[in-house]
């Protein structure tokens, strides 16, 4: 099944927009992690207690927070999990000095102050400032080694220069979104991480998809430039990358719209990151690719004009 068939839009000719669009865009984004110092970490980083709660009779998050508010809790995180009618409930809240029953004592104002709600905990998650800071480390490591990983891969796969250009598109990528996250005050979690390498991995699949087209036809057609080859190239995996890229946004909507609000961060950030992944398989990895083996032939030429100056 394709969408389209020999198209021939100019997708390299726009890199000097797309340029200025992706680097407005990063700017933007690293000015507000700047000012917010940093992604907005929850509970997972920071360390706190998360309380997982299914009441007997209709509830909402309000009358929770009101019960709790006397005991200091009153800006905990309350999301209602799955259908409403089911009256599921997750409470955060974060580590407060040196406040390690916030458990027991939030468990306690529910029986006091919600009595005529009975309701059952379904678990207890505790996590201290070093778990947090640890699980925080654990996470930025594993971002960076993946990066690395991929450099030395596509380095031997392809070419050192297609490989910085993956590289990078997922460093674009992966910034774009957090830019979006902390922009809308969304919470960085343990999801929204897995969120998060999971664009990574899409991404990825995404440009070495075109970058195995751009190597088949190097060799078909090696009297041609490198640009119209990668125009080319993109034009043929263009059908490809629509039906997996509307696919994957079709699904990521369902989930967005009807898996409850504890998967909003996830399939919002994975929307997000599928929209901007493929973007980036073209107009990031491909174009510095290109751009970087155009500054090298200069390089080339004026090394041999001065050698022949001499």
């Amino acid at each position: 099944m394709e969408f389209f068939r020999q198209t021939n839009f100019d997708f390299i000719g726009m890199r000097k927009f797309t340029y200025a669009f992706s680097i407005i865009s990063l700017l933007l984004a690293i000015v507000f992690l700047i000012i917010n110092g940093g992604p907005n970490y929850g509970v997972d980083f920071t360390g706190g207690t998360s309380i997982h709660v299914r009441f007997n009779a209709p509830t909402d998050p309000g009358q929770i927070r009101s019960a709790i508010s006397a005991a200091g809790y009153g800006d905990a995180e309350i999301k209602n999990l799955g259908n409403k009618s089911e009256n599921m409930f997750l409470i955060r809240v974060g580590l407060s000095g040196s406040d390690v029953q916030a458990g027991d004592i939030i468990q306690r104002e529910l029986n006091s102050k919600l009595a005529d709600h009975p309701h059952e905990i379904l678990s207890v998650t505790q996590i201290g400032p070093k778990i947090g800071g640890e699980l925080r480390t654990s996470a930025m490591y594993a971002v960076v080694v993946g990066l690395l990983g991929m450099l030395i891969y596509i380095s031997w796969r392809f070419e050192f220069k297609f490989a910085v250009g993956a590289v990078v598109s997922l460093f674009h990528d992966v910034i774009f979104v957090l830019g979006i996250y902390t922009i809308l005050g969304m919470e960085m979690s343990l999801t929204a991480l897995a969120a998060f390498l999971t664009i990574v991995g899409y991404s990825i699949n995404d440009t070495i998809v075109v970058y195995d087209r751009i190597r088949e036809n190097v060799k078909l057609l090696r009297r041609e430039p490198l640009d119209k080859i990668m125009n080319i190239s993109v034009n043929q995996t263009l059908s490809r990358t629509l039906l997996t890229g509307v696919s994957t946004l079709v699904v990521l909507a369902v989930l967005f719209f009807k898996g409850g609000e504890v998967i909003h961060g996830f399939a919002f950030a994975l929307f997000i990151g599928t929209v901007i992944g493929t973007y980036s398989s073209v107009y990031v990895a491909s174009v510095l690719a290109l751009d970087w083996d155009k500054y090298l032939e200069v390089r080339k030429q004026k090394k041999t004009a001065a050698r022949m100056a001499r």
